[in-house]
């Protein structure tokens, strides 16, 4: 069930926005409810494997902007706003 292909890049070094695609594309899969039982298990495996990664990723990237924002030897944490 995987999803790499010969042009698709391994997870380890695929970007966010390749990861987060792919899994959105899963759960549409899994939410047309047009899979067999053993094609939607693999594809929740698949689809958990990716939010792990994300996750991850995530959580890195939170930990590179609490040091960014770092301010006299203390870090202070702020909200992201996007502007919307």
């Amino acid at each position: 069930m995987a999803t790499d292909t010969p042009d698709s890049p391994p997870e380890a070094e695929a970007s966010f926005e390749t990861l987060l695609a792919e899994l959105e594309s899963i759960v549409g899969r899994l939410e047309s409810g047009e899979l067999s039982l053993e094609e939607g298990l693999a594809a929740f495996e698949r689809g958990m494997a990716l939010s792990r990664r994300t996750e991850s990723i995530l959580e890195a990237v939170d930990a590179r902007i609490e040091v960014l924002m770092k301010g006299e030897g203390e870090a202070r944490t702020v909200p992201f706003e996007d502007g919307r």
